[in-house]
């Protein structure tokens, strides 16, 4: 395999899906129980007990702002898979509105992944902000 499968992108696109809406159902079983989150929002590392909620806390803190969120996602890049263990670089587009303005915001999402209680889960992601463009 050197991509992700469907399987793999399943909580990576619900992860997108609550970002965009701000869906609590959409988190149900996406992140795995030890996580760590690297974001572009105070406090910027999200890891330990709680980094799920204090993640989910931060981030809608930070989407007030944001309106008609819609992710793009290019080809996996530096897929690799060890066992019950994923890691790839997802290029993702973020198109929307902030205060009320449109924008696009590229970069790299890079994940790891866990396979565990029969399906994949997040165990951790870096967004690394690459541009930025009002429209």
């Amino acid at each position: 395999m050197s991509e992700p499968d469907e399987d793999m992108m399943e909580p990576i696109r619900r992860l997108a899906r609550f970002m965009a809406t701000l869906d609590d159902s959409n988190l149900a079983g996406v992140f795995a129980e030890d996580l760590t989150i690297v974001e572009n929002f105070s406090p910027f590392l999200f890891r330990g007990d709680g980094a799920a909620q204090a993640w989910r806390a931060g981030f809608v803190e930070h989407a007030r702002t944001l309106s008609d969120l819609v992710p793009e996602f290019g080809a996996a890049q530096d897929f690799s898979r060890e066992d019950q263990t994923a890691y790839f670089v997802l290029p993702t587009r973020w198109a929307g509105k902030s205060h009320g303005r449109p924008f696009t915001e590229l970069g790299g999402w890079s994940f790891i992944l866990t396979h565990t209680s029969g399906q994949w889960r997040v165990a951790a992601y870096a967004w690394s902000v690459i541009k930025i463009r009002p429209l």
